[in-house]
C-alpha cells in the first residue's frame, strides 16, 4: 500500500509539471510579438536599418479598432465619430520632417477632389501645439490633424508605434463604411512616400455606395 501511495504522488507531481508547462507555453504564445487572426506581422526599416514595432498591425478585412485621439485644442475625436463614413488615416512618425509634411499637404490637397462622405484624417505623435502651428503654417485646412500623444490608443491598437522612438510608423489605412479594413499600406521604408494613387483610389471604391 505504501508502494502504491508513492506512485499516486509522483504521477500526481507529473500531472502538475505538465499543466505548467503547457501554461508557460501558452503565456508565450501569447504574449508581445504574438499574432491572432486580425494582425500580422510586417517589417519595416527606417534609412536601412530594421526598427521594432510595439504590437502588430490589423489586417485587412478586419474590423478597425476603435481609438481616441485629440485635436488642436485637445478635444477628443475617436474613430466611431465617422461611423458609415469612409475614414482615410494618414500616419506619420512627425510633421517637421519632409516627408511627412509633403505627405500631410499631398492629401489636404487631394480631399477636394474625394466624394463627400471620405473623411481624411492625419495622425502623428506630435503635441497638439506643433500641429497647430503646421497647419496654420502651411494652410492645411481640408482634413483633420490629430495627435496620438494623450493616450496613444491609435498607435497601441494598430501596432504602428515604433519601439524606442514614440512615434508612429508611416502607413495609410481605410476603413470603409462597414467599419473594416478597407485597406492598408505600411511602407516598408519609414522615410518614403506612400503610394497614394493606390489609397485614393481605394477611398474612392470604398466611397461607392452598393
Amino acid at each position: 500500500m505504501k508502494g502504491t501511495g508513492m506512485i499516486t504522488r509522483i504521477l500526481f507531481a507529473v500531472g502538475w509539471i505538465g499543466i505548467g508547462i503547457g501554461l508557460g507555453k501558452a503565456q508565450a504564445q501569447g504574449g508581445a510579438g504574438s499574432t491572432d487572426a486580425n494582425t500580422e506581422e510586417v517589417r519595416v526599416t527606417m534609412r536601412g536599418n530594421p526598427v521594432v514595432l510595439m504590437g502588430m498591425p490589423v489586417k485587412e478585412g478586419k474590423t478597425a479598432p476603435d481609438f481616441k485621439v485629440v485635436d488642436a485644442g485637445f478635444k477628443a475625436v475617436q474613430l466611431s465619430d465617422f461611423k458609415g463614413q469612409v475614414v482615410l488615416i494618414s500616419a506619420v512618425p512627425s510633421l517637421d520632417t519632409g516627408v511627412c509634411a509633403a505627405q500631410t499637404k499631398r492629401f489636404n490637397q487631394e480631399a477636394v477632389d474625394l466624394p463627400t462622405n471620405v473623411v481624411i484624417m492625419t495622425i502623428s505623435e506630435d503635441l497638439p501645439f506643433a500641429q497647430k502651428r503646421f497647419c496654420e503654417a502651411e494652410k492645411v485646412d481640408r482634413i483633420k490633424v490629430l495627435s496620438d500623444s494623450v493616450w496613444r490608443q491609435f498607435g497601441t491598437a494598430y501596432g504602428l508605434l515604433i519601439k524606442d522612438m514614440g512615434l508612429l510608423t508611416r502607413s495609410v489605412w481605410i476603413v470603409g463604411r462597414d467599419g473594416r479594413v478597407a485597406y492598408r499600406q505600411i511602407v516598408p521604408e519609414i522615410t518614403s512616400h506612400p503610394d497614394y494613387d493606390a489609397a485614393l483610389k481605394a477611398a474612392r471604391e470604398a466611397a461607392v455606395v452598393k
